[in-house]
């Protein structure tokens, strides 16, 4: 056979369901390639007298059938497609020799020249195929479609649906404040959207990375100043959702932890209109982790509990039983509670918490402005308000803060 040429390869995509496919040879080339095959829906025939242990348990599963014999001549009867991959040079020749004959694209691992199809380097993300060839620089086509994958998953490679959508809202938890920490889904949904109705305590940085077209609309749910009401905020989901839009609804950290996603969402359902929840990276875990505090740490604590502070433990509206939360050993987080810490730290103190227990306080956590106070239960609310403590901050108590002392310099 002769060797290709230096023209270009001629891409195309390949629909293998039912389809047979052999593939000769049962080492970790053929375990790579399975997988992607499979999903093909492809009719698998593994020819090859060993075989990794993946390439074997997926025989046993019935996934592909495997012959457990070295290659011959008719082997490649009826194939529409071959990989040619196994450690005998003389074998893989012959298999190339007999694909050529029958007119059926062959795929050499050993010899890329020799072949008549090359793989190209392939990532998939949310329905599109990604495949890069680049010659014989199989790790350039990687680093190609990975960048290329990437840049789609997280949105920084705009590539709009321009079919016809289905009107919804993506409740999007956009985790704790660094623009870095929110999901690939999130950020890919955020760069689809037509509207974004934003909390201030959202991302905001993401919001710059917004096209123009983008309407943006602030939530502006800010303690101590304006805020959107709720019923507000649910009628702009419906009348822009019903307008056929695409709409995220930005939230900090995740929908569902103290964010009213709840309520959004069966609004939404209410009005038949399609929800999709993309869960956040939640303050109560993050903002810890950033300033250096680990929630739970072998031998000090095994449990830790996330609590709401914006009510006061003494208002009948509470729905914790805080005389419970006094006597657990554990570490207890507390979120929204800036306004009220001095009456939960005596609610705490008198339901049996140590008044010396480790208190840390994290304002604006995982952003630029981060910065964290110390104190003890006895002199968090002096503390707070000595240093000029503000929303949004978290509050952690535990011996787990004295533990993060340890472990590295905090942000901010």
């Amino acid at each position: 056979m002769d060797r290709m040429d230096d023209a270009p390869a001629y891409p195309v995509g390949l629909r293998l369901r039912g389809r047979r496919v052999v593939v000769i040879g049962g080492g970790q080339v053929a375990q790579r390639r399975l997988p992607a095959l499979l999903t093909a829906g492809a009719d698998i025939v593994v020819v090859s007298p060993q075989a990794t242990a993946s390439v074997e348990a997926m025989a046993a599963a019935g996934e592909v059938r495997w012959e457990r014999r070295a290659y011959r001549p008719g082997d490649l009867a009826e194939a529409w497609y071959a990989l040619v991959a196994s450690t005998d040079p003389a074998a893989n020749a012959a298999a190339s020799a007999e694909a050529e004959e029958r007119r059926v694209w062959c795929v050499r691992s050993d010899d890329a020249d020799a072949a008549t199809a090359w793989t190209p380097a392939t990532g998939r993300t949310e329905g599109v195929t990604v495949a890069v060839l680049t010659g014989r620089d199989p790790r350039r086509s990687a680093a190609v479609r990975d960048a290329v994958v990437e840049g789609l998953r997280d949105g920084s490679l705009v590539a709009p649906r321009h079919r016809e959508r289905t009107a919804g809202v993506a409740l999007v938890g956009g985790g704790p404040g660094d623009p870095d920490l929110i999901t690939v889904r999130g950020r890919r949904l955020l760069a689809e959207a037509d509207v974004v109705i934003a909390d201030r305590l959202g991302p905001r940085d993401l919001l710059d990375e917004l096209p123009p077209h983008v309407e943006v609309i602030d939530a502006a749910k800010i303690p101590y100043g304006r805020a959107m009401a709720q019923e507000a905020i649910n009628a702009a989901l419906i009348e822009h959702a019903k307008a056929g839009k695409a709409v995220v609804r930005l939230k900090g950290g995740d929908p569902y932890v103290f964010g009213r996603g709840m309520e959004e969402a069966e609004a939404l359902a209410a009005e038949g209109i399609a929800v999709t929840v993309v869960p956040g990276i939640s303050s109560s875990i993050s903002v810890p982790g950033a300033a250096g505090i680990p929630v739970t740490h072998r031998g000090v604590a095994h449990e830790f509990t996330v609590v709401s502070g914006h009510v006061a433990p003494d208002d009948a509206r509470s729905l914790v039983d805080w005389a419970a939360l006094a006597r657990m050993r554990g570490t207890l987080v507390l979120l929204m509670a800036v306004e009220r810490i001095g009456a939960i730290a005596d609610t705490l103190i008198a339901g049996g918490r140590p008044a010396g227990t480790p208190v840390a306080v994290v304002q604006e956590g995982t952003t630029a402005a981060q910065r964290r106070v110390d104190a003890t239960l006895s002199s968090v609310a002096r503390v707070v308000a000595e240093e000029g403590v503000r929303p949004p901050a978290v509050v952690v108590v535990g011996d787990v803060v004295t533990v993060g002392r340890t472990a590295g310099p905090s942000r901010g």
